[in-house]
């Protein structure tokens, strides 16, 4: 039950701004935070819920896509697997277009082996058309469109494009970094709001309205809170603009990610090294390719990748993503079969095994379909967040008014050794994760126009009494905001006798 604010007469004026409190520790920071959480849960909302929503049909579709294509992915167990290279010629006699961009071998017993074909009209320029062949009787199998370092087929690969960038192309990229830009500012928020307030008012049980959607946004939001801070910073990871600035400083910091050289390592690389039809038999061929690669311990799954050109050697690199991860690559010298580069995923740096593990987790392949049992119930868990948010706008109207807004000025509330700081380190955030410094600067010129115009078109002065010598009272926004502020803490309040008695 909301407790009226008490109304002030001209003759106890109030302050048109609010006054600098004197306050110490967290008091005087609420009132800010709460403004940020609500603003940017309101306008970033939107984007997040798309963002939620395709996420949780991307972590499902990685089951679905097992059922769905059973018949490529998967054969009969037979005695022994043929080599490569007549599974890849098997591969290229069905399907001759384009050339041959990757070989994966079949990885288990029953799993196919795909060789990707790259230039294949209809098949976009980032996409490879794969082509299933089963290891033992070297039988296409049949032949999809494939995406990705993680090998999606059509289905994901959809879902995929549309919560990456909305099926726009890199301008699309705009809105999914733009999500992940705010999420854990939105999710840290609520994480300080909700310990801030006293136990009592944590309560589900025995409210209703507004309190109760309050508990139930604020329960599900502090389990939640850790899982979408990491999916924040995951995100960003490999996003346009920040993801670009997290590169710059781990290449500053010697972190960056070490990758194989697939320079021809031997003094007859290119002379001996013809090419059949695709492109891919350059040399000793796929057979002694891969075993050089098994004499230095790169065990299933395994990606080979031919040479680019006449003077490159062939790059055969582990594809496990799940735990533990396997991401050891050779170069092996397509004239000799010698190895002449390695890159060992132990010998990775911390920052690039970290953005390894991290990117991993947030696509679902670290640990299986439980992780993507994890990322589903986060994804469902903002998609209720986003909705209850909204409803506690709405439940927060009065009268015909909709969802009356957090009032202005809570920053005049702070002290300048917590402002300063604050505002700094804010700006330093704002220029390595561009869309969050670009919107929030935005807000705040935006904010401070319409406080400015509202305050002018609000102002109304009341003549003094008759025979008075006080100066007119000017009642400005300021006053109907501190009472809204009131408002809100009012209805934070215990509200059933119980409740009194347990706050006491």
């Amino acid at each position: 039950m909301s407790t009226a604010p008490t109304t002030e007469t001209a003759e106890s004026p109030r302050s048109a701004t609010p006054a600098p409190s004197k306050r110490g520790g967290w008091a005087p920071l609420r009132p800010l935070v709460l403004r940020l959480h609500f603003y940017a849960g309101v306008l970033v909302a939107p984007f997040l819920l798309v963002a939620a929503t395709t996420g949780f049909l991307y972590a499902a579709s990685f089951q679905a896509e097992k059922i769905l294509y059973s018949h490529e992915m998967t054969v009969p167990v037979g005695d022994d697997k043929l080599p490569i290279s007549e599974q890849v010629a098997a591969a290229r006699k069905a399907h001759p277009e384009g050339t041959v961009a990757a070989v994966r071998p079949s990885p288990e017993d029953d799993a196919s082996t795909r060789v990707m074909l790259s230039g294949v009209s209809g098949i976009g320029e980032t996409h490879t058309l794969a082509v299933f062949v089963d290891p033992y009787t070297a039988e296409v199998r049949g032949a999809l469109e494939q995406y990705g370092s993680t090998g999606a087929l059509p289905l994901r690969t959809w879902i995929d494009e549309f919560h990456a960038n909305l099926k726009l192309g890199d301008d699309g990229r705009l809105y999914s970094e733009l999500a992940a830009s705010w999420l854990w500012v939105i999710a840290g928020g609520g994480l300080v709001l909700w310990f801030g307030r006293r136990r009592t008012q944590r309560k589900i049980r025995g409210t209703s309205g507004r309190r109760r959607t309050l508990g139930l946004h604020g329960s599900v939001g502090v389990w939640a809170a850790v899982g979408f801070i990491f999916l924040s910073a995951t995100g960003l990871t490999w996003s346009t603009y920040a993801g670009a600035n997290i590169d710059e400083l781990r290449t500053s910091l010697r972190q960056a990610t070490p990758s194989v050289s697939a320079a021809g390592g031997g003094e007859h690389s290119g002379h001996e090294a013809g090419s059949a039809e695709g492109g891919v038999e350059h040399g000793v061929g796929l057979d002694k390719v891969l075993a050089a690669a098994r004499a230095e311990g790169l065990g299933d799954p395994v990606e080979i990748v031919p040479p680019a050109d006449a003077s490159s050697a062939y790059k055969v690199s582990q594809v496990q993503r799940s735990w533990p991860t396997k991401q050891d690559a050779v170069a092996v010298d397509p004239a000799t079969g010698e190895v002449t580069d390695t890159v060992r995923f132990a010998d990775y740096p911390v920052l690039a095994k970290l953005t390894r593990w991290g990117i991993d987790a947030h696509t679902g392949v670290l640990f299986g379909i439980v992780n993507q049992l994890v990322l589903m119930a986060l994804a469902l868990s903002l998609i209720l967040l986003i909705l209850w948010g909204y409803r506690m706008w709405w439940q927060r109207g009065r009268a015909s008014s909709f969802g009356r807004p957090i009032p202005r000025g809570a920053w005049q509330q702070v002290p300048a050794h917590i402002l300063v700081p604050l505002m700094a380190t804010i700006a330093v955030l704002g220029y390595f994760v561009p869309l969050l410094g670009i919107p929030l600067a935005a807000f705040i010129v935006v904010d401070v126009i319409l406080g400015e115009i509202a305050y002018r078109r609000g102002t109304r002065t009341y003549a003094p009494a008759k025979g008075s010598a006080k100066e007119p009272v000017r009642e400005t926004e300021a006053e109907t905001e501190a009472e809204t502020e009131a408002e809100t803490e009012a209805e934070l309040e215990p509200e059933t006798d119980a409740e009194k008695e347990t706050a006491k």
